[in-house]
């Protein structure tokens, strides 16, 4: 059905992805590859520079630690791991996954979303920029 399947993940709630999994999952059928993506924030600003070797370290362990979780979801999944990529990236979560998009060439997004307010139109805040900023389709599942 569809080639590459981005689904952004937050590793630290996996309950809330774990919905979106068997969407993905249908989308990818027999050939597609899913790209599990989880966007951790950007650096602190110039205040923090005397803190760089820190912060450094910091980010280098919340990379690993995200990548970790990443690669125990591969076994919510049913399909073959090998269709299975993970990504860790850094910065919002909109313009990550515009630009993995782009990289990729994808053909679908599929975020799981909670804490709806009125403020962002019952979706969470997360899918609700992705699908604001997207130029792909966008699946969310609640």
């Amino acid at each position: 059905m569809y080639n590459t399947i981005i689904m952004p993940v937050d590793v630290f709630e996996m309950a809330l992805s774990d919905k979106a999994v068997r969407h993905a999952e249908f989308l990818a059928q027999e050939k597609g590859v899913i790209h599990l993506l989880h966007v951790l924030p950007g650096s602190a600003s110039m205040t923090m520079q005397r803190f760089a070797g820190d912060l450094r370290r910091f980010e280098e362990h919340m990379q690993h630690e995200a990548e970790t979780r990443l690669k125990t979801m591969t076994e919510h999944f049913s399909i073959d791991p090998a269709r299975i990529k993970i990504h860790v990236r850094m910065g919002s979560v909109r313009d990550a996954v515009n630009a993995l998009a782009e990289e990729l060439q994808a053909d679908v997004v599929v975020i799981g979303s909670r804490n709806p307010s009125i403020a962002t139109h019952l979706l969470g805040s997360n899918a609700s920029s992705v699908i604001r900023h997207a130029h792909i389709p966008v699946l969310v599942v609640r």
